[in-house]
């Protein structure tokens, strides 16, 4: 079977800094692949080689079976994307900007055009969204048109880049059901996400990237698999300790960790003595667990250096720096000409109300899902 995605030795270099180094991806058709790492490790630079955006140093891409960027014509209307922020044209509407990204390029038929949009409209929760211009849309609204945007040419594949972007909880319940849905139809999902609650209970296998480099690649079953402990919480911990002293791993309060394979023998064993049971379960790590230990830290995060400087910069092309000006030397800034009221177009909506119906969830007084009249 063709994988959706292979990489083979992908390398991004950018002067002397390697951003991607040495990837290999292997994403299967039915899959939904969770792209994980801390900030700045390199994912958004792969996604961007994924769709010919960027072109890679080293190394080959191929999406649906096709080498990117060679083929790119050839499979692109196939694959829908949605990398960091979505882009718009903020005077037009929401119909009619898809309308714009469906035209451009193979594949989308202009017979269907209209259908199509309105079903994808529906599916991210903006069928009622009217003539409202794109500029007046909360973060959410813009984030669930950009979601639109992949699904109008119902993709084999979706390329997802941070998809619940600024959506409340309820919209991060609505893109999950959605994309499980998708996914239950036939579509492959890659997906990158620092929601890791999220990629838990969507994907079906992970891959985790640090600084440039692909650290793991496996199925979420078997890393969250079973580590051979079991915890046991109990109003008895004295009595259990006394009985389980060789296999005792770890105490907190009433709280124990237990060497064991099998915990329904170990509860068995407990109460046979006496000890009273409130809490049992084989010991699992989380995704979250799993990724901290495969990564460090992200490059957002900045050190103090020994000499107590908050950042140290790279300064020896740089020369001296140069003195400030004296405020007597300053010249004054030049006042800008009066351009006068700004004045709006025809026919453009006033400022949208500040709130919304109860229980909408509202962004700068513009409620983020839309719904039909």
């Amino acid at each position: 079977m063709t994988p959706a995605i292979l990489t083979r030795g992908l390398t991004k270099r950018f002067g002397s800094l390697t951003a991607v180094d040495s990837v290999d991806l292997e994403v299967q058709p039915g899959d939904v692949y969770g792209f994980l790492g801390p900030n700045g490790s390199g994912k958004t630079t792969t996604v961007r080689m994924l769709l010919g955006l960027v072109l890679p140093t080293s190394g080959i891409v191929e999406v649906l079976g096709s080498p990117i960027p060679r083929g790119a014509r050839r499979v692109l209307h196939r694959v829908g994307a949605l990398v960091e922020s979505p882009a718009a044209y903020g005077h037009l509407g929401a119909r009619a900007n898809l309308a714009l990204m469906d035209a451009a390029g193979p594949g989308g038929s202009r017979r269907t055009r209209r259908r199509r949009i309105d079903e994808a409209l529906e599916q991210v929760g903006l069928a009622g969204v009217g003539r409202r211009p794109v500029k007046a849309y909360s973060l959410g609204m813009r984030q669930r048109l950009g979601l639109a945007a992949t699904l109008i040419r119902r993709p084999e594949l979706l390329i997802l880049d941070e998809p619940t972007n600024g959506l409340d909880p309820r919209g991060i319940h609505e893109i999950r059901d959605l994309l499980l849905r998708l996914n239950a139809e036939g579509t492959t999902i890659f997906l990158s996400s620092h929601l890791l609650a999220e990629v838990e209970q969507l994907c079906k296998r992970v891959g985790v990237v640090d600084r440039g480099r692909l650290v793991l690649q496996d199925s979420l079953t078997t890393l969250r698999a079973p580590t051979g402990r079991v915890v046991l919480r109990t109003p008895d911990p004295e009595w259990a300790v006394s009985l389980l002293d060789g296999s005792l791993r770890d105490r907190a309060g009433d709280r124990l960790w237990v060497s064991a394979t099998d915990a329904a023998a170990l509860n068995a064993r407990l109460v046979g003595h006496g000890i009273r049971v409130s809490e049992l379960a084989a010991e699992r790590r989380s995704l979250e667990d799993v990724v901290l230990e495969a990564t460090g830290a992200g490059s957002d995060r900045v050190e103090l250096d020994p000499a107590g400087a908050a950042e140290v910069l790279d300064s020896t092309s740089a020369g001296p720096a140069a003195a400030p000006e004296p405020l007597a030397r300053r010249r004054p800034l030049p006042s800008p000409p009066d351009a006068g009221p700004a004045v709006e177009p025809a026919g453009a909506p006033g400022p949208a109300p500040a709130g919304g119906p109860p229980g909408s969830p509202v962004r700068d007084g513009v409620p983020d899902r839309e719904e039909a009249p």
